[in-house]
């Protein structure tokens, strides 16, 4: 098939990229600039100007392809309404591109859509209380279009997508400890994250885009949930740093980030069961607390 990709040049973009055309398929992805375009032709993908703003680029693109993954994102983080719009927006013109023909349409989405306290699986309701309540409307939007034609599905990464060059949480994590001499969690430390190796997470999206059926929603969690001061402590060992409890009302002021200071406490496990017996998806990469020993996090070019 010849897919058509946004965000491909990215965190997790490239891995999918690259896992999709091992698979045999040819890829075109969406590129802002110059410097997206090249690392998408270094991967083998043919590179299509425009942004997540460019409705006619990315209609003309799905239209172009034999499938979609959506995994682009455009906006601040600190405009979260602006930011759900214009994903909205871009979700809609890439579906609306296939209607009536179904074609894939793999969209991208947050396991922390979920209820938090205990473990979510993929039939359960989203909370539009829950911390990625912004990704919401998007997955409604992708999965709005399996009622027209289109075998559209919404993947749900985990909060921690590892592996090499890791930009999220857990660098920041790692960041924070060494500026502040000490790795920190909040409260008990008993709040359990979801985690996944980035290879994995790009095996799954390529079995979506090949079998996954329309409305589908998957877990992409190799981990169901990792106990933060278990994480805490890794990264303390690593560093040779002290580990210590937070309150929550010291955490935003310690990770310099109100967002993060309320993010690192939360509890929000997921269960991939059903994604994993549905596309006979299995997890074979490194665990978060393997990858934090034997990965790139604490290499100079980390720090």
């Amino acid at each position: 098939m010849h897919i058509f990709v946004t965000g491909g040049s990215g965190q997790t973009g490239p891995a999918i990229v690259a896992e999709l055309i091992a698979a045999g398929h040819a890829v075109t992805g969406l590129a802002r600039s110059t410097a997206s375009a090249a690392r998408l032709e270094a991967l083998g993908a043919k590179p299509l100007s425009g942004s997540l703003d460019d409705a006619d680029v990315l209609h003309a693109g799905a239209v172009r392809a034999d499938g979609v993954v959506h995994m682009g994102i455009a906006g601040d983080f600190s405009d979260l309404d602006d930011l759900t719009r214009r994903n909205v927006a871009a979700t809609d013109a890439l579906g609306d591109a296939l209607v009536g023909t179904n074609k894939p349409f793999v969209s991208t989405s947050g396991t922390l859509v979920m209820p938090a306290g205990r473990v979510g699986s993929e039939l359960d309701p989203t909370d539009s209380s829950a911390l990625g309540a912004h990704r919401i409307p998007g997955e409604e939007a992708c999965l709005g279009f399996a009622g027209r034609g289109v075998r559209s599905s919404v993947v749900r990464l985990a909060p921690t997508v590892h592996g090499p060059r890791d930009r999220g949480f857990i660098p920041t994590l790692v960041a924070t400890a060494r500026r502040t001499g000490v790795s920190a969690y909040i409260g008990e430390g008993q709040n359990r994250w979801p985690a996944i190796h980035r290879q994995d997470a790009a095996l799954l999206f390529r079995l979506a885009v090949e079998n996954a059926p329309a409305g589908s929603v998957l877990h992409g969690a190799g981990e169901d949930g990792v106990v933060f001061k278990h994480i805490a402590e890794k990264v303390g060992a690593m560093l040779g740093v002290s580990t210590c409890s937070l309150a929550p009302e010291d955490a935003p002021q310690h990770f310099d980030n109100p967002f993060l200071g309320v993010a690192y406490g939360v509890d929000a496990p997921v269960s991939s069961a059903r994604t994993r017996e549905l596309l006979d998806w299995v997890p074979i990469h490194a665990t978060l607390l393997e990858d934090l020993e034997t990965g790139d996090y604490f290499t100079d070019t980390a720090a």
